[in-house]
C-alpha cells in the first residue's frame, strides 16, 4: 500500500527533528493566545511615553554576564554536537530540511549591524561597534524564545526511548543562551525601550498569530515560509528600535 504525500512528509519532519504542526483546537488556541500577546504589547506601547533606560550593570556584573553568556553558547554547542553524534551512532544523521528563512537572517544580521553602527556614530567607535554587537546578537532571540517555545513540545528528537530527556537537553540551554543574550543589551549606554520597541514585537506576535492559526507549521510552503521570514524581520526591527535617538528620554527606570 502506497503511503500519502502527507505521511512521508511527516514522517520526513520526524526523522530530522524538526516540528509537527498545530491543528483543530491547539491551532486555535495558539493563535488566539498570540494574538493576545500582541494586542498586550500594543497596549504597553500606547501607553508608554518617551523612552525609558536601561540601567546599565557594574564591572563586575558585567564580567559576570558575559562569563554566563560564554558558558550558556559552550554548553548549547556541547548539546548539539552530543545529540549529533548519538544520531550518528545510530546511523540518523543526515541533511536536514532546507531552511528557506538562513538568507534572511543572514542579511537583516547584516543590516542590523550597520545600522546601528550608523545609529550610534557619535558616541564614538567602540559604542558603536559594542551597541551593533549587542543588538544584533539580541535581535534573532526576540523571534527565537517564543519560537522555541512553541514548537519545543511538538519537536521530534529522533532517539529513542527518551524524547522529553533529549527536549530538555537541546532547549534548557538554548534558552539559557536566548535570556543571557538578551542581558547583553544592558551593556551598551545607548539601549532605551521605546514605543516602537513594543509595536515591533506587537506586530511579531500578530504574525505568529496568523502563523499559529495555520498550524505553525515548518517552513517548507509559500504561507509558512512568508509568515516566518516577515516575523524574523519585525524581530530584527525590534533591535534596531532599542538604539533610537530619542529627546523624550526618561532616565533608567529598569
Amino acid at each position: 500500500m502506497k503511503r500519502a504525500p502527507a505521511a512521508k512528509e511527516c514522517e520526513f519532519l520526524t526523522e530530522y527533528g524538526t516540528w509537527s504542526p498545530y491543528a483543530g483546537t491547539d491551532a486555535l488556541f495558539l493563535g488566539v493566545m498570540l494574538f493576545a500577546i500582541g494586542v498586550l504589547f500594543t497596549y504597553l506601547g500606547t501607553r508608554l511615553k518617551g523612552a525609558v533606560g536601561i540601567k546599565r550593570p557594574g564591572k563586575t556584573v558585567s564580567v559576570f554576564m558575559i562569563l554566563i553568556w560564554d558558558l550558556s553558547l559552550a554548553t548549547f554547542l556541547i548539546a548539539v554536537v552530543t545529540y549529533g553524534l548519538q544520531l550518528y551512532e545510530q546511523h540518523m544523521l543526515a541533511a536536514p530540511p532546507t531552511n528557506p528563512i538562513s538568507p534572511i537572517t543572514e542579511a537583516c544580521g547584516l543590516g542590523t549591524f550597520v545600522i546601528i553602527v550608523y545609529l550610534a556614530r557619535n558616541h564614538g567607535l567602540k559604542v558603536a561597534l559594542g551597541s551593533a554587537f549587542v543588538g544584533t546578537a539580541a535581535a534573532p532571540m526576540f523571534f527565537e524564545l517564543p519560537f522555541d517555545l512553541i514548537v519545543m513540545g511538538r519537536t521530534y528528537p529522533p532517539i529513542p526511548p527518551a524524547p522529553t530527556l533529549y527536549r530538555l537537553l537541546f532547549f534548557l540551554p538554548l534558552f539559557l543562551v536566548e535570556i543571557s543574550t538578551f542581558s547583553l543589551l544592558t551593556l551598551s549606554p545607548l539601549t532605551k525601550l521605546t514605543k516602537y520597541t513594543l509595536f515591533s514585537l506587537a506586530g511579531m506576535f500578530f504574525i505568529f498569530g496568523v502563523w499559529g492559526f495555520l498550524g505553525f507549521s515548518y517552513p517548507s510552503d509559500q504561507i509558512s515560509a512568508t509568515l516566518n521570514g516577515i516575523s524574523k524581520i519585525l524581530s530584527f526591527l525590534t533591535a534596531i528600535t532599542l538604539f533610537l535617538k530619542r529627546t523624550d528620554e526618561v532616565e533608567p527606570s529598569l
